[in-house]
């Protein structure tokens, strides 16, 4: 992991921003690639979703839309603990929705004039599950389960199809048992989330609200592609940790954590922030060793050598926070000696993992909370995936004709200020017969 030593320099917030690692030309390639893909499955449907299968998944002649006796199969051949497993992280993500769903509320204005702000779910979900470097049944409670507890109808799933489990077609090996517990259809990355906006009439695959789920950064760009088009949840692309820690963290478990979220993918971030030089130097070590014996060590060294990931250098507490806030990871810990009153100077991330006891394999799968998170520094103005992703704010707005009299000279006042005649007209309209002159 490279070194960047903030030490002795007063950075404004450009600089701040600047400082921050980034895998840049990474995510501009994969939003170039991203974009042509969703055209042509717009274009060309489940041609081109097969091509891309064959393409990128080496997967050929499989049925696209899974049979439903092979999620039948997947389920009863699920390891007794695993499923123990996932039934337990759906009661404590259930849960922690349930606690993001507001209740409707009416706001008395006076009498006979109420506005009321009610939470209608979207019709229809699309939901990507990653499985190029690994399979992911997390991902399908973190995403499912809120979707359901928000009131969403209908949902679409899609995940890549493996060609060791022959791709989903008739084999009875087929979908992996642990990511097959609702998956109805599977599709590769950026292919999908195409899919998902514009719909595929020949597969009967209709056309979503609203896409959520995490990915790498081709499904992120994917995202931002369709956005506008469909809502989505956030740009969730290749994962980071950053760990702030000072000289009372314990190296061995900083470094296994960072190792943890490396081992996701090449383009995974990881980044350790200290006012510690000899922490830094000890964590370092610890990494190396880490990283050597892990059994994705390739995978995670490619992570880890990137420029997304380093070890920086600050003077003090303040500086860690403004870096941290400036960087707005997707999961932030802190080994921190005060980490539960020091959480107040952390203001952007994904989520916030508190003591040395709390890691983000917790929140990858038995926290409670949700694991689909925003990357690339969204967490400065966006949020996780909830079930206040699948919902919209609706106001109700309900006025008698005292209520509306009692406003009446106000509207039309302001109507003629903006040189918007008729919009005081027709208050007037209320008040006047049909041949009647408006007042002025």
């Amino acid at each position: 992991m490279r070194t960047i030593d903030l030490r002795g320099r007063a950075l404004t917030s450009a600089q701040m921003l600047a400082a921050v690692p980034r895998a840049t030309q990474a995510r501009a390639e994969a939003l170039a690639t991203a974009q042509r893909i969703v055209d042509d499955v717009r274009a060309r449907g489940e041609d081109s979703l097969r091509e891309q299968a064959e393409r990128f998944d080496g997967v050929s002649g499989h049925a696209i839309r899974v049979p439903t006796a092979h999620l039948q199969e997947a389920l009863e051949g699920l390891d007794a603990r695993i499923r123990s497993a996932l039934e337990e992280a759906i009661v404590r993500v259930r849960a922690g929705s349930a606690a993001q769903v507001p209740e409707e509320q009416v706001t008395l204005l006076g009498p006979g004039a109420r506005i009321v702000q009610r939470w209608q779910p979207v019709r229809r979900v699309g939901v990507y599950i990653p499985g190029g470097k690994a399979v992911y049944p997390s991902s399908v409670i973190m995403n499912v389960v809120p979707a359901q507890v928000a009131g969403v109808s209908e949902i679409a799933l899609a995940s890549p199809p493996q060609a060791e489990h022959g791709g989903g077609s008739t084999r009875r090996s087929s979908p992996p048992p642990a990511s097959s517990a609702s998956p109805r259809c599977t599709r590769s990355g950026s292919g999908a989330i195409g899919a998902f906006a514009w719909g595929v009439d020949a597969l009967g695959l209709d056309p979503v609200d609203v896409v959520s789920g995490p990915g790498n950064n081709f499904v992120a760009s994917a995202k931002r592609a369709v956005s506008g088009i469909v809502g989505i949840d956030s740009e969730a692309g290749a994962t980071e940790i950053l760990v702030v820690a000072d000289d009372s963290a314990d190296p061995r478990l900083v470094a296994v954590d960072l190792v943890s979220q490396a081992e996701h993918d090449e383009q995974a971030s990881a980044v350790l922030v200290t006012d510690s030089p000899a922490l830094a130097e000890r964590v370092a070590e610890e990494v190396a060793a880490s990283a050597a014996r892990t059994r994705h060590s390739e995978r995670v060294r490619a992570a880890l050598d990137g420029p997304q990931s380093a070890l920086v250098l600050v003077d003090d507490r303040a500086t860690a926070a403004a870096f941290s806030n400036a960087y707005a990871p997707e999961h932030l810990e802190l080994h921190l000696a005060d980490a539960e009153t020091a959480v107040a100077d952390f203001t952007s991330a994904g989520a916030v993992f508190l003591g040395s006891h709390t890691p983000v394999s917790l929140g990858d799968y038995l926290a409670g909370s949700n694991h689909v998170l925003p990357t690339g520094g969204q967490a400065r103005y966006g949020a996780g995936l909830g079930a206040y992703t699948f919902l919209r704010p609706q106001q109700i707005v309900a006025y008698d004709r005292d209520a509306l009299a009692a406003v009446r000279s106000q509207i039309v006042a302001l109507a003629a200020a903006e040189a918007l005649p008729a919009h005081g007209e027709a208050i007037e309209a209320r008040f006047t017969g049909a041949g009647d002159v408006p007042s002025a």
